[in-house]
């Protein structure tokens, strides 16, 4: 079973890594294309799990304990067979 985690700054939060690609995307020549930029982070891991229900409540145990800093970051968990 495969776990996929997007973690992604909250909104409202700065996202520093986001503007600068933004600012960059703009001056490589894509500034009227490209409205806004969010820069995450994504997590794959290979579980042991049998069940998806169970995987899922790991998953976001670890989530909640060290993958994302739950006080300025959204994570997203997809559970895959």
């Amino acid at each position: 079973m495969r776990a996929i985690i997007n973690i992604a700054l909250k909104q409202g939060v700065l996202d520093s890594a986001g503007k600068a690609t933004h600012h960059t995307l703009d001056t490589i020549g894509f500034k009227d294309i490209v409205k806004d930029v969010r820069v995450g982070k994504q997590i794959i891991m290979e579980l042991t799990s049998t069940s998806q229900d169970e995987a899922k409540k790991e998953v976001t145990s670890m989530c909640e304990q060290l993958l994302a800093n739950t006080v300025i970051e959204d994570y997203d968990i997809t559970i895959e067979e």
